[in-house]
């Protein structure tokens, strides 16, 4: 009898753990999800089966995929057309900082050329030599270049697309790969057509008419035009960057996603949000991952805990872009005091302590506040430890401080 009263209580168990894994992703879209769908139901069928230690190894190797897998991305063009300066937007960098792509220089390598994202240690771009520079057909300029190792190619002009450039999109598309064509610079060219024309400017019309001399160029070489995507290095919350950044995140696999997502520089509150969501993913993963082996739950938060809870706080504010090192880019970039934009945000101090208590006393006042605010995403009626939550609060904290720094520096330009 005892057995059976077991094996019931064992069962039910089974189905809340697969019950809470299935309604956590299933109100994540699609395209947000850092799982791949085949995943997903492969840890939804070990739950079922009351399969913890295989649960346990999916989720386990599927972090691990997504902290280390590699992300190559290929950037492509004739020289002038803003390469280097479109890499260095997407890494973060300034043309003068340190490691920065070169710009304004007239391009005479016949090699491709890598730049590692400063934060994202997975993530590279590709500089490729333009295609005109290497006088080789597309096939071969493509085998020259190492096509394979690359997730996609970004073909970048500041004019019009070339018939080279047009034949290298065929070729690429024939390798079975994605490419996105980026027309550059369209910050000056609205700059010259108002000048030029003060009394019947009209951007939006003049926006028009520069996609469709890009789009008229496909049309003249037979081709369909693909979705052309009119950028700025300088500003990047205008015109099509940010619906090329969705694309790139939709075409990614869902592995490869999460960080490329977290490369992402913070130019508008969506973005930041987005980020928030995807590592609200791994935090969640983790936390349901050690869940599933936990015997006893701990009373309190134990010291090595508080040590690798700096460690997860100094991290989110560095992917956040709100540590002491981003700040004072900020301060620099927005020209604000440093110290002002340090009073505006709270993640800095929050593992400050009073006199009377301990690290550990004051990060437990800090779950009784979380949890009287919101259930979190862990309130789903199983056990984790208390240190997720905390991880939760930290995020929670560094992407608010985003937000308010973005505000703020967007109201100084």
């Amino acid at each position: 009898m005892g057995q059976l009263f077991s094996d019931t209580s064992k069962n039910e168990d089974n189905r809340d753990l697969e019950s809470s894994f299935t309604k956590y992703f299933k109100k994540i879209k699609t395209e947000n999800k850092i799982l791949s769908q085949e995943t997903i139901h492969l840890i939804e069928f070990h739950l079922k089966k009351g399969n913890i230690q295989g649960a346990n190894s999916v989720i386990n190797d599927a972090l691990k995929n997504i902290d280390n897998i590699p992300i190559n991305i290929a950037v492509t063009g004739e020289s002038g057309g803003g390469k280097s300066s479109f890499i260095n937007a997407l890494r973060r960098v300034g043309p003068e900082d340190q490691g920065a792509a070169k710009e304004g220089v007239t391009e005479t390598t016949m090699m491709r050329t890598p730049y590692k994202h400063p934060k994202i240690q997975t993530l590279t771009f590709w500089d490729l030599p333009g295609i005109g520079t290497m006088n080789f057909p597309p096939k071969d300029y493509l085998e020259k270049v190492k096509f394979q190792e690359y997730d996609f190619f970004i073909i970048v002009s500041a004019t019009r697309f070339t018939k080279l450039e047009l034949d290298l999109a065929k070729a690429i598309r024939f390798m079975k790969k994605n490419y996105y064509f980026v027309r550059t610079k369209v910050d000056i060219d609205l700059q010259n057509e108002k000048e030029s024309k003060p009394r019947t400017f009209d951007r939006e019309k003049t926006l028009q008419q520069i996609r469709n001399y890009c789009v008229n160029t496909f049309t003249q070489n037979n081709m369909n035009a693909p979705q052309i995507f009119l950028i700025s290095n300088k500003h990047l919350s205008d015109y099509d960057f940010p619906v090329l950044m969705d694309t790139l995140i939709k075409d990614l696999s869902n592995q490869k996603r999460h960080n490329f997502m977290l490369s992402l520089p913070n130019i508008t509150e969506a973005v930041i949000d987005r980020k928030h969501k995807s590592m609200q993913q791994h935090i969640w993963l983790e936390a349901f991952k050690a869940g599933l082996l936990a015997a006893i739950p701990v009373v309190g938060i134990l010291t090595n805990e508080v040590e690798k809870l700096k460690v997860k706080l100094n991290h989110y504010r560095v992917l956040f872009g709100v540590d002491d090192v981003s700040l004072e880019v900020i301060a620099k970039d927005s020209q604000v005091p440093v110290e002002q934009l340090k009073k505006i945000i709270k993640s800095p101090f929050l593992l400050e302590t009073k006199k009377e208590e301990t690290l550990g006393e004051m990060l437990l006042k800090y779950l009784e506040i979380f949890a009287s605010i919101r259930g979190g995403p862990l309130a789903s009626g199983l056990y984790f430890r208390k240190t997720f939550y905390l991880e939760f609060l930290f995020l929670d904290t560094v992407t608010e401080d985003a937000k308010v720094l973005l505000r703020e520096t967007y109201s100084k330009i």
